[in-house]
């Protein structure tokens, strides 16, 4: 088995590492995330979009079909389950066995940003939502969306789902400037962690939307987890010639460990610190355990 990393940060490389029923596959695996009793929540681009699987990468059950158009953030945070539907612009909170509690934003309908291309700098930032890419709830059960793919954003709701505030404008360079946010992570200090890929950096922000500071030392950050160490796990993309890691931070973002990875999409820590990759090109999901 093939280790990785060093130290603290240790881990055995486990690739492909959920097991589907005989005769299935995995479309596109965009994300991932864990329950309370560290089930694997596998959020992919066909039906059944939400597949579970037991710590071990055996297959549990499934759920959502026809629920989501094009799948794309997903979180489990007390055991509730928050995620995008990109293309359908609209955000959505389930229960983890598929009961459906709440939505954000109306299916079909995208705000005006004169975006033509999702990906490209938007010439306009706008309200919610148009091709969203994450949501996050706060400790005290604000919702933290970043809208993305065609907009230039971050957008906080209150608990009911009414919206508080937004802020960002499209940029490459300042603070608060975004050319897509794809992820966005909410910690207990209600401190929010804002992947802003394709400039090369995360941003950090109040609850309130005032700038704290932005870690730029990384490649095209797809997503980020926090880890119950405290520490965040990051997975980075490759850019002009970088290959893709995983790297892992401290609370000042100073990296304390990285490997080489295949091209992740989705990463999730677990309650015992293993890492979990969900592979868009691959079609695939791998684990990473770490060494205690």
């Amino acid at each position: 088995m093939t280790t990785v990393g060093a130290g603290r940060y240790t881990y055995s490389f486990i690739q492909d590492w959920a097991k589907l029923p005989e005769g299935e596959t995995f479309g596109v695996v965009s994300s991932l995330a864990t329950d309370s009793q560290d089930r694997v929540y596998v959020f992919q681009r066909k039906d059944p979009p939400i597949v579970i699987f037991d710590p071990d990468g055996n297959y549990i059950g499934s759920w959502g079909n026809g629920a989501i158009n094009v799948p794309h953030g997903f979180n489990i945070v007390n055991d509730l389950v928050y995620l995008t539907d990109r293309e359908d612009s609209v955000c959505l909170k389930y229960t983890l066995d598929g009961k459906p509690l709440q939505i954000l934003g109306q299916r079909g309908v995208h705000s005006n940003t004169g975006c033509e291309k999702a990906g490209d700098l938007v010439p306009q930032a706008s309200g919610p939502f148009n091709f969203p890419t994450e949501m996050f709830p706060s400790p005290t059960g604000d919702l933290y969306v970043s809208d993305g793919y065609r907009n230039a954003r971050i957008h906080r709701f209150s608990p009911d789902g009414q919206l508080i505030a937004s802020w960002g404008v499209p940029g490459k360079r300042g603070p608060g400037q975004f050319h897509l946010p794809h992820s966005i992570l909410v910690d207990q200090e209600t401190l929010l962690y804002v992947c802003d890929r394709e400039n090369n950096r995360i941003q950090i922000f109040t609850g309130d939307g005032e700038f704290t500071t932005m870690w730029t030392d990384m490649t095209r950050p797809n997503d980020i987890s926090e880890g119950k160490d405290g520490n965040f796990y990051v997975a980075e993309s490759s850019f002009q010639g970088s290959k893709p890691r995983i790297s892992v931070r401290d609370r000042q973002g100073k990296v304390l460990s990285a490997w080489e990875c295949r091209s992740a999409h989705g990463l999730w820590t677990d309650s015992r610190g293993d890492v979990y990759l969900a592979l868009t090109g691959a079609k695939s999901v791998d684990k990473y355990v770490r060494q205690r």
